[in-house]
């Protein structure tokens, strides 16, 4: 299997994640910076890694809807759908940078020590958590057999 890759979209960086070949576990890959060429960037990444697909958190708000940061996602999305020859896939990602700043600070990391990574890390928990599912989903298919 090819590896997926995911993406936490933000204005200034972007977050980048990757699976291991299984598809089972996520690691963080690099972050972009959010310009002119970031498109560009995730198609060399997605041509380089022969990537399966391509996840985009989209960072609804609490309620479920669509707001500012979740309407920019999905225009990303559909700019990379428009260059990209595998599938782009859009995910909800709630809260994922939270996790991801509560998770390096209870390992002790420093708030401006992580910034030029806590994208990655908000990646790969988006990815991870779409892994699960569709792990959980697969396993859940088998069972009603």
């Amino acid at each position: 299997m090819n590896p997926i890759l995911a993406i936490d979209f933000g204005r200034a960086r972007i977050g980048v994640a990757v699976s291991d070949e299984l598809q089972l576990l996520a690691h963080p890959l690099e972050t972009i910076a959010a310009n002119e060429r970031s498109i560009a960037r995730v198609a060399e990444i997605v041509r380089e890694r022969n990537v399966d697909h391509v996840v985009v958190g989209i960072p609804r708000q609490l309620s479920g809807k669509i707001g500012a940061a979740a309407t920019e996602a999905l225009r990303f999305a559909e700019k990379l759908r428009a260059i990209l020859s595998c599938p782009v896939v859009a995910w909800d990602e709630r809260l994922t940078t939270v996790a991801a700043h509560r998770a390096l600070r209870e390992a002790g990391k420093k708030t401006r020590a992580t910034r030029h990574y806590i994208d990655q890390v908000a990646a790969q928990m988006i990815l991870q958590g779409y892994l699960d599912r569709r792990q959980h989903a697969a396993h859940a298919e088998e069972m009603s057999r």
